[in-house]
C-alpha cells in the first residue's frame, strides 16, 4: 500500500519523536525513572505537553520507545563495528570492545538512563520487551569472536566463559565510572578491558590493545 502521508511530514514526526525521545532520556538522568513526568520532557524538549501526548499518548508508551531507542542505537553501533572489522576474529573482538568505550552513544546521560532501567525492579518486564533480542544478540557477538579466536589461537578457554567474563567486565567499568567515589576516566576503563582481553587471549592482546602483525 502506498502512504498518504507525504514524506517531508514523515520525517518531520520522525525528527520530532528523536527529539522528545532524546529530552526523554535528559529527564530521566535528571531526574529518574519514577520522577520523569511528560511535562517535564514538554519542557525538556522546548514544546507543548501537547505534542508529548500527541507522538506517545503515555508516559509508559514514552519510557518504552525511549529504551527501545536506546537498545537500538547500541545494536547499530556494535554492528557497524563487526562491518568494518573484517574476518579476523582478534579484530571483531577488538571492535566490540572498542566501540563500548569510544562510541557517541557512550554519553553520561544514556549511561544514567541505562542504569535507570537496569536499578527499578518492576521496569525488568519492560526492559526484556524492548531490549532481550538485541542483548542476544550482542551476548552472541561477542561469544563466536571468542570462540573463533580460541579456534584460531589454540586456546583451552571455553568461548561463552570467556565472552561473559568480557561483557561483565565492560559493564562492571561503567557502573563503577558512574558511581563512584573515585571515578577514573574511559580510556583507563578502556585500558582495563585490554588487560582483561590479554589475560584470556595473551598472544592477540596486551593492556594497550591489539597486537598487530
Amino acid at each position: 500500500m502506498v502512504s498518504l502521508v507525504p514524506a517531508s511530514r514523515k520525517a518531520s514526526r520522525a525528527f520530532r519523536k528523536e527529539q522528545l525521545i532524546e529530552a526523554t532520556i535528559a529527564t530521566i538522568a535528571r531526574k529518574g525513572l519514577s520522577q520523569t513526568t511528560l511535562t517535564d520532557v514538554s519542557a525538556a524538549a522546548g514544546v507543548s505537553h501537547g505534542l508529548v501526548n500527541f507522538h506517545f499518548q503515555s508516559k509508559e508508551r514514552l519510557l518504552a520507545e525511549t529504551l527501545r531507542f536506546m537498545s537500538e542505537e547500541h545494536r547499530s553501533t556494535w554492528a557497524a563495528a563487526l562491518a568494518t572489522a573484517g574476518p579476523a576474529p582478534a579484530a571483531r573482538l577488538n571492535a566490540l570492545i572498542l566501540c563500548e568505550f569510544t562510541s557517541a552513544g557512550q554519553t553520561p546521560d544514556r549511561l544514567t538512563a541505562w542504569c535507570a532501567f537496569w536499578g527499578e525492579a518492576q521496569n525488568r518486564p519492560l526492559y526484556l520487551q524492548q531490549c532481550g533480542d538485541n542483548d542476544r544478540a550482542h551476548i552472541e557477538a561477542f561469544e563466536e569472536a571468542c570462540a573463533s579466536l580460541i579456534s584460531e589461537g589454540g586456546y583451552n578457554l571455553p568461548p561463552k566463559r570467556a565472552a561473559r567474563i568480557l561483557r561483565l567486565t565492560i559493564e562492571g567499568m561503567w557502573l563503577e565510572l558512574m558511581f563512584s567515589a573515585n571515578p577514573y576516566e574511559p580510556d583507563e576503563a578502556l585500558r582495563t578491558a585490554f588487560t582483561c582481553a590479554a589475560a584470556l587471549f595473551p598472544n592477540h592482546f596486551t593492556q594497550a590493545g591489539l597486537v598487530t602483525p
